[in-house]
């Protein structure tokens, strides 16, 4: 494809990004909910790369699925991926009522105490259900503030976009770009801070080696490295709908720093305890494992791209 056929390509998608945050959260609640499970449904129909994606990768998580089920919990993925971004388009208008209702977050004394106790939290999700909205609570609900890390897009209007939003949501956004990140990312972890991370795929293809749904995969190092640099709380989170207006979330114990071993043994170690909570979380609700992208290692490019 020409760059000028690229240009054109991410100017449409940002202008349909644009319209959906223009336009859809002014639909009533009714309407937005039937465009949006109509589009999930249209996008299933079409079984492009992204649906044949989804299902592959659900078919690790759930091995004794037969083609009907495996097309069944991609049907249901769609729709949940679509709900996520339903709710995001129309975040921006809702309530802290509105915030405070739509999620039940279980075990969140774990989180409160963490950040009573001055050492930092990081908060470690992989893509299920709506982190956005779980995030907005953080900060409407419990008032605390908190950092985030997001990928460069193209267009860099596109980015823009989603750092704006995020930030309208009381988030700090800082651009996925290595160790400035995780420089400011440890700075506001020993100030006593909160840190989010979606730490489920491996953006660098460095990330560390886990056994996940019996295969290996890349996951990043950061949540583990900022933990033992640091000395903050690590928290893995997972995230679920239930069919109800109200997403569930829990708060899984803490992944400990291993007493013996050198930096990347433990490294390895943390890495590996976040990867088996979040397999519990999606073996749980694999319909709200919003992964469209390849993540396993025998899935990747022979070069380790990630298409």
């Amino acid at each position: 494809m020409s760059g000028t056929d690229d240009g054109l390509r991410e100017r449409l998608t940002d202008g349909l990004y644009g319209l959906g945050w223009g336009a859809v959260k002014k639909l009533p609640e009714p309407a937005a909910r039937a465009l949006f499970r109509t589009i999930a449904d249209q996008v299933w129909k079409r079984r492009g790369k992204s649906v044949l994606r989804l299902e592959s990768n659900l078919a690790r998580v759930v091995p004794d699925a037969d083609a009907a089920r495996l097309a069944e919990l991609s049907k249901a993925g769609m729709r949940s991926y679509m709900r996520y971004w339903q709710e995001s388009f129309r975040l921006p208008t809702w309530t802290p009522r509105r915030i405070k209702d739509s999620i039940d977050l279980r075990e969140v004394h774990r989180l409160t105490e963490g950040l009573d106790a001055g050492s930092g939290v990081i908060l470690a999700l992989p893509h299920l259900g709506n982190w956005d909205l779980a995030g907005a609570w953080v900060t409407t609900d419990l008032k605390i503030g908190f950092t985030t890390v997001a990928e460069r897009l193209k267009p860099e209007s596109l980015y823009d976009r989603f750092v704006a939003y995020r930030e309208g949501l009381g988030m700090e956004v800082l651009p996925h770009n290595g160790g400035a990140a995780f420089g400011t990312l440890a700075r506001r972890l020993r100030a006593g801070g909160l840190v989010c991370l979606v730490a489920d795929r491996d953006l660098s293809s460095s990330g560390v080696e886990v056994t996940f749904f019996g295969d290996t995969a890349r996951m990043p190092a950061g949540p583990a490295l900022l933990a033992q640099q640091t000395g903050a709380l690590l928290l893995p989170v997972t995230l679920w709908y239930d069919g109800t207006p109200v997403m569930k979330a829990r708060i899984h114990p803490p992944v400990e720093e291993p007493k013996t071993g050198d930096r990347a043994e433990k490294t390895s170690v943390m890495t590996q305890a976040l990867a088996d909570a979040f397999a519990v979380g999606i073996a749980e609700h694999p319909e709200d494992w919003h992964m469209l992208q390849r993540l396993w290692i025998s899935d990747l490019d022979p070069r380790g791209e990630q298409p």
